[in-house]
């Protein structure tokens, strides 16, 4: 069943943090392929599928206006989280609100997954691709968390469960839905998905001092990406 794919990677992902810690500059290589990757998702499927659903386009407008007004929230939420735990001294806390905030992403991932089955062709094969690129890295992430051995494997198949529950409940609610209501969900998925690449993926593969190979590897992801879906056709 291809949409339980970013499930299952996203545990593989877990079970591989848990025995490898990649270094910062493998870390950030993964980034920009992963970048790559879901740019290519964007822009070869999804945003053509917005326009072959022929919802209005004050429909599409709004909904994504909405979706980056959400992504923002969300990054607002993450770094009060995050100053909090500075100010405070005590992690804990902190820690479990900003997990929270991780599986609030992956839900929303998971949905757009689920849009995506909704609208049929591939759509949804093509965003539950791309995003298990980005789902093997959030497992991989986790390990530089002081988090190790079986609690990172566990995290990591809870966010795999997570994806998959909330692909099953879009694509559940959004068959058969109006050509303006499935629009409108694939516009609000498309401002979360260029939230991932530019404020989470690259922004966090940028911490470390970038190489000129990072550039070609972002290409490379893209073009990995466009090549399945264009041998696919």
């Amino acid at each position: 069943m291809t949409m339980a794919i970013p499930a299952v990677v996203a545990l593989l992902g877990g079970v591989l943090a848990a025995v490898w810690k990649p270094s910062l500059r493998a870390r950030s290589l993964i980034q920009h392929f992963a970048a790559g990757v879901v740019l290519a998702a964007l822009a070869v499927e999804l945003l053509p599928e917005i326009e072959r659903e022929h919802a209005p386009t004050w429909v599409l407008i709004g909904s994504f206006a909405l979706g980056s007004f959400f992504m923002y929230g969300i990054k607002l939420w993450t770094l009060r989280l995050e100053h909090a735990a500075l100010r405070s001294g005590a992690t804990s806390g902190a820690g479990s609100g900003l997990l929270l905030a991780t599986f609030i992403d992956v839900a929303t991932d998971g949905f757009i997954i689920g849009a995506g089955f909704a609208a049929g062709g591939q759509t949804g094969t093509i965003l539950a691709l791309g995003l298990s690129v980005e789902l093997l890295f959030l497992g991989l992430a986790l390990a530089s968390n002081a988090t190790s051995g079986r609690r990172i494997i566990a995290l990591s198949g809870a966010l795999g469960v997570t994806v998959l529950v909330f692909a099953v409940l879009g694509s559940t609610l959004l068959t058969g839905a109006s050509h303006a209501v499935l629009g409108g969900t694939l516009a609000f998925s498309a401002a979360a998905l260029l939230y991932l690449v530019t404020e989470e993926l690259l922004i966090e593969a940028h911490e470390v001092e970038e190489e000129p190979i990072s550039t070609l590897v972002l290409f490379g992801g893209f073009l990995a990406f466009w090549s399945i879906q264009l041998i696919g056709r």
